[in-house]
């Protein structure tokens, strides 16, 4: 298991039981799971987490806007989402169209 893996099942862990994400607490578990671990990571996961809702965070992983502007952000989200699968469909006519003229890389 990789440390960085190690400690964020730690906050995990810690976050589901409602208690403080800290540098210590993180260590406590880690290490009470025999995963070696450099120091400065449990004080930049504990940094990092301060403050944050883990729940929400996981909550809204991958959904448009959710961690800066909310509903009206989800909502523009959304609708830049739907714009980009037609982009997506002209550029594969274009390449679809270099194979249609005969040019390929063995020729």
């Amino acid at each position: 298991m990789s440390a960085e893996l190690a400690v964020v099942y730690a906050a995990l862990i810690l976050e589901d039981d409602n208690i403080e994400i800290t540098a210590d607490k993180l260590q406590a578990l880690v290490s009470a799971a025999g995963v070696e671990v450099e120091p400065i990571w449990f004080s930049l996961y504990a940094k990092a987490l301060a403050g944050q809702d883990l729940k929400a965070l996981l909550l809204n992983v991958g959904a448009p806007g959710a961690a800066s502007a909310g509903a009206a952000g989800a909502v523009a989200g959304a609708g830049a989402a739907a714009d980009a699968p037609v982009e997506e469909e002209k550029a594969e006519e274009k390449e679809e169209s270099d194979e249609d003229m005969g040019f390929g890389l063995f020729d």
